[in-house]
């Protein structure tokens, strides 16, 4: 299989409120996540990392004129991997362990996969390529050689934690069900909320090995109630606080018995 040199691998978008919207373009729908950079007075955060397919930390250099912090709302491929390339690193502590060591095992073809694995993909509404990529970032690129890398956190957050910008604070809600330590960043003060893989506008995914549907169930009542303005995904376009009531309750009448 042949593949095109990306004329360049990450896409941006200012979309206010302090925000940017980072994504690859060439990085299939199942896989493709937001990144979210956010600005503060004293230090800014990055929602999500993306593959590791190219460097981010390169790519948006422009936008990281101040402290840093990358923030992981899981620990799923697709959000961490390039975690490592940025040296304040929070997360969850139920998926702590997950990214501190290299995984040799995460790959960009879907056949390294268990086939139960693909098959709740396909369940859920996604189409399954055979590579999680349809370019390649640079001349020479060997997609066998790609892995994830160590990122061993440099902060674990709980429930409640806060995570203080100077003139913006937002707070670490736990929402598992996706996966044990998935969490969502939430500023009362904007009613806006980054919630990962807990809630996006497309199929979302709970029967993964690490996933809990009664968990995620509870999580749904909770996202259901919140006064949310607006929601940045983990993937999909961004959408208001009743499309959030509108999913929630999608979620919880397909899954309440």
């Amino acid at each position: 299989m042949s593949f095109q040199i990306a004329d360049r691998w990450f896409e941006f978008e200012t979309i206010g409120d302090g925000i940017t919207r980072i994504w690859e373009p060439h990085v299939i729908p199942l896989m493709q996540c937001n990144i979210w950079h956010v600005r503060g007075r004293d230090r800014d955060i990055l929602v999500d990392t993306g593959m590791g397919v190219a460097s981010l930390s390169d790519a948006a250099k422009h936008l990281f004129d101040k402290a840093l912090s990358a923030v992981a709302t899981h620990s799923h491929l697709d959000h961490v991997g390039s975690l490592y390339e940025f040296p304040d690193r929070i997360i969850h502590r139920a998926e702590a362990a997950l990214v501190a060591h290299d995984d040799e095992s995460a790959s960009l073809n879907a056949a390294d996969y268990p086939p139960a694995q693909l098959d709740g993909y396909r369940r859920a509404g996604y189409h399954v390529e055979d590579c999680y990529v349809t370019a390649i970032p640079r001349h020479g690129y060997n997609l066998a050689e790609f892995s994830l890398k160590a990122a061993p956190a440099t902060r674990l957050v709980d429930e409640g934690d806060i995570i203080d910008l100077g003139d913006r604070h937002f707070e670490v809600l736990h929402l598992p069900g996706h996966s044990p330590g998935s969490i969502g960043l939430w500023e009362a003060s904007t009613g806006i909320l980054f919630s990962g893989d807990a809630i996006y506008d497309g199929p979302l995914l709970d029967e993964g090995g690490d996933s809990d549907i009664p968990a995620y169930i509870a999580t749904m009542h909770r996202l259901e109630s919140l006064p949310a303005r607006v929601v940045h995904g983990g993937h999909d376009p961004s959408f208001d606080g009743a499309r959030l009531k509108v999913l929630a309750r999608a979620y919880l009448d397909r899954r309440e018995v």
